[in-house]
């Protein structure tokens, strides 16, 4: 699966951003997608969830009620809506994929877009 991230940049405190995340190539595989970011000098870490099929959705503690991660199966795209942006927001977003193909599972990852919340 190939993910090509988008709509990273520089937003004040208290802004709003929202990210973007095609994919191509084996769709149908796909069960779920994800929303990571890493700041400068720290580990990559998770950032939402939605399955595939039912939207089922999942958050880290630091962006519930600020993040919405949502999907349009149509055009395989899953997108993140960020809200109430913070300084410590500030980071590479990367999505990844999770598909199955016959009876193992892989992980994808996109790019990563900037994300820079700053006055």
């Amino acid at each position: 699966v190939q993910l090509q991230a988008s709509g990273g940049g520089l937003v004040q405190p208290g802004g709003s951003l929202r990210l973007s995340c095609a994919a191509s190539g084996r769709t149908a595989s796909i069960y779920a997608m994800n929303w990571f970011r890493q700041a400068p000098g720290k580990e990559r870490e998770f950032v939402a969830a939605i399955t595939w099929i039912s939207g089922s959705t999942n958050y880290a503690d630091s962006v519930k009620g600020r993040f919405t991660i949502s999907k349009d199966n149509a055009k395989n795209t899953v997108y993140l809506q960020m809200s109430s942006l913070k300084p410590e927001d500030t980071a590479v977003y990367y999505c990844k994929a999770q598909y199955i193909l016959g009876s193992k599972k892989y992980d994808d990852w996109g790019q990563g877009t900037q994300v820079t919340v700053s006055s």
